[in-house]
């Protein structure tokens, strides 16, 4: 199923949660701007992570920035957030001027080209609450960005373009796993860019 619904009203899933593709935020021009200036001034690290007791060093390359030295773990390794940068940050405001949520941290994935994509998970951490929002902002190549259904199977898939926002809100990582395939139609990189909020404790 594709949907090219640009309208940030309409719920992209069928049920059990809600994700809202917002289309083109960032015109053709400011977006390279920022693809390059991101490529460039991120400090990225090949990501790391532990499958069944496999330490994995992976192609894609990420990158995780917030408010304070936050501490995020997922696929069994731990990252510590650095400061925002120059770009972060008028990023940070735009997204959040758009879809009127605020966010204190970002996880940034850096994909070479089509062979480097993300397996089927969710974004469901304690430390980020309860029915997280999470703004996914994608700069440079167009790629497939799919859901499916944890208990039903169902699959909904969209095509993320050039300086495109998607927001996942309500019970959307309960119920709901989400992928970038591979692709051999995609031989550019592509920046990922995924504002959250860390659940601060006291």
């Amino acid at each position: 199923m594709d949907l090219f619904e640009h309208d940030p009203n309409f719920n992209c899933l069928p049920y059990d949660g809600e994700v809202n593709y917002f289309g083109e935020i960032i015109g053709a021009t400011e977006a390279v701007h920022y693809f390059d200036r991101l490529l460039n001034t991120i400090e990225w690290k090949n990501d790391e992570v532990i499958i069944a007791g496999k330490h994995i060093i992976t192609k894609r390359k990420a990158a995780w920035y917030g408010n304070k030295n936050y501490a995020y773990r997922y696929s069994n390794t731990t990252k510590y957030a650095l400061p925002w940068t120059t770009e972060l940050s008028a990023l940070k405001t735009l997204v959040e001027s758009q879809c009127g949520f605020t966010f204190n941290s970002c996880l940034l994935n850096l994909y070479h080209n089509g062979d480097e994509g993300m397996s089927w998970h969710s974004d469901d951490e304690e430390v980020l609450g309860e029915n997280p929002t999470i703004a996914s902002l994608s700069l440079g190549s167009e790629r497939r960005f799919s859901f499916k259904h944890k208990a039903t199977k169902k699959n909904v898939s969209m095509l993320l373009q050039q300086g495109s926002l998607l927001v996942m809100k309500a019970s959307a990582q309960t119920h709901w796993l989400h992928s970038l395939p591979k692709t051999r139609k995609s031989t550019t990189p592509r920046i990922n860019l995924t504002f959250r909020t860390i659940i601060e404790s006291g």
